[in-house]
């Protein structure tokens, strides 16, 4: 009886020592599926961070290149109206040498030869205004240095000429509303 008292003895001990070993296995497993939710949170976690900072990147990246497609559009725009600017500049001595001339022949009596540059000066006035040229209208105008460029100040008497164009010596021009050449004048002071 005694054995079967051992017996008893370790068959309990026994199944103590699998219970035992059984709790531990089972909190080692516990264990084991925290970290490893653990580990799945911080990746989840360093994934998301990464989205994020992608996903920022992208949205910076798109609005950068949206501005940069306004700002050339908008650049290309202000080209194609002031590319024809050195050609305007150019032309503007013709326009002048055409007005003095109709000016000396304004004199004689009506002819034929001033009818004719009269008609082609109006033409090339007028597809130059098509182009864009518009002329500063300077004539008893209140001086302004973003139009006018000053080369003599007269005295005068009149207190209403003073810092008025009083007369204008070479007329200036703006293409497109930028001045490519400005009004020479003479101010009251």
């Amino acid at each position: 009886m005694e054995e079967k008292m051992e017996e008893g003895k370790v068959n309990i001990n026994d199944n103590q020592t699998d219970v035992n070993k059984e709790q531990e296995i089972h909190q080692e497993e516990s264990k084991g599926r925290r970290n490893k939710k653990n580990k799945n949170d911080k990746q989840f976690e360093e994934l998301t961070n990464k989205y994020n900072e992608l996903n920022d990147k992208y949205l910076r990246l798109f609005s950068e290149f949206d501005n940069y497609r306004k700002r050339t559009a908008k650049e290309k725009i202000e080209l194609s109206k002031t590319a024809s600017e050195g050609i305007m500049v150019d032309l503007l001595p013709i326009l002048d040498d055409f007005e003095r001339a109709l000016q000396t022949m304004e004199n004689k009596d009506t002819d034929a030869n001033y009818e004719g540059v009269l008609l082609i000066y109006n033409k090339f006035k007028r597809v130059l205004e098509q182009k864009g040229l518009e002329e500063i209208n300077a004539k008893d105008a209140v001086f302004d240095t973003d139009e006018h460029e000053a080369l003599t100040n007269v005295p005068v008497t009149d207190e209403s000429q003073k810092g008025k164009v009083l007369d204008v010596i070479q007329k200036g021009y703006k293409l497109n509303g930028k001045v490519i050449r400005y009004a020479r004048v003479v101010v009251g002071g």
